[in-house]
């Protein structure tokens, strides 16, 4: 099957099935077992007492490795999956379905939402630990809404739409070498005093991975805008030109500017990290005041703009 075709199917296996949780309580999930390689090496190779040289070249040395393992796992994997003909490909459109976090991501944000009504702000900080970084005590209602739309709008690029750009690149190797790049980031790429050199190659590649796909986000995005009920198209181009380079990550604010305008809200700005507070830009000039109900107007924004990436497979499929 042209992986067009078969990158469709993921999408659907996704939204139908999600994550299998009954199958990884019986085998490691793809995900697990990279992390557990970058543990593996980051304990091994990563030593306090090292000079910081060493540690950055021993850094790099533990991405090459992970990377090249999850390539010739997909190479491997590519190969059984050819063999099998039309099955094969229905096989593989599973697997592509379960490295993308179109059902996760959505189900997790929802949680947030469904929590205000059901345990009120209490409830809703628990289940907004759950997909993002800051301190859940220092968030107030909004601050708590705003974490949520901003986690759906930053995992839509790193979560759906880079692994679906890597997998139109390069097949399986390259959906899976982005995955592992993207798990040993979350793990190793944190400027922490003991990564700051160690996982400085992973922080790197991994936004060199993300840089088109945060773009190609912000595009989906303004033009989901377009579907949803007082959706601003407009705001949201004029908010990702605007501010989204103003944001401390490279890519992050792309896809965080286009929810912001397209949602009529600000997001991002200062906030609290382990009791330090990160400055940052606020994306997008509208109300900072974001309620539960402007998280279900973001899902709705996000599943409009999985569909417009659907749309993205069909004509590269007609067109192959």
């Amino acid at each position: 099957m042209d992986r067009a075709v078969i990158l469709l199917l993921g999408q659907a296996f996704d939204a139908l099935v999600g994550d299998p949780e009954a199958l990884w309580r019986r085998v490691p999930h793809p995900v697990a077992l990279a992390g557990r390689l970058i543990g593996w090496l980051d304990r091994r190779w990563n030593r306090d007492g090292d000079p910081p040289s060493r540690r950055r070249d021993r850094g790099i040395a533990a991405r090459a490795a992970v990377r090249v393992a999850a390539v010739a796992a997909g190479a491997v994997l590519s190969g059984v999956l050819d063999r099998l003909g039309w099955l094969g490909g229905l096989l593989e459109a599973a697997v592509v379905g379960i490295l993308l976090a179109q059902r996760s991501l959505h189900d997790h944000v929802t949680a947030v939402a469904d929590a205000f009504l059901r345990d009120g702000l209490g409830g809703a900080r628990h289940a907004v630990a759950a997909i993002v970084g800051r301190d859940p005590a220092t968030l107030d209602a909004a601050g708590v809404c705003r974490a949520a739309i901003e986690s759906t709008a930053e995992n839509f690029s790193d979560g759906v739409v880079a692994p679906a750009f890597w997998y139109l690149v390069g097949g399986l190797p390259g959906l899976l070498a982005y995955k592992a790049l993207n798990t040993a980031d979350s793990m190793i790429g944190h400027r922490t005093d003991r990564h700051r050199q160690f996982g400085w190659a992973a922080a790197r590649l991994d936004d060199f991975a993300n840089w088109l796909p945060a773009r190609l986000s912000a595009v989906l995005v303004t033009a989901a805008a377009w579907t949803i009920p007082d959706g601003e198209p407009a705001a949201a181009w004029q908010a990702v030109r605007r501010d989204a380079d103003r944001h401390r990550s490279v890519n992050a604010g792309w896809p965080e500017a286009a929810f912001a305008g397209a949602l009529g809200l600000r997001l991002a700005g200062p906030r609290s990290y382990d009791g330090a507070m990160v400055e940052d830009a606020w994306m997008g000039d509208g109300r900072a005041e974001a309620t539960p109900e402007d998280i279900r107007r973001g899902l709705s924004l996000f599943r409009r703009a999985c569909a417009g990436l659907a749309v993205l497979a069909v004509a590269l499929a007609a067109l192959t």
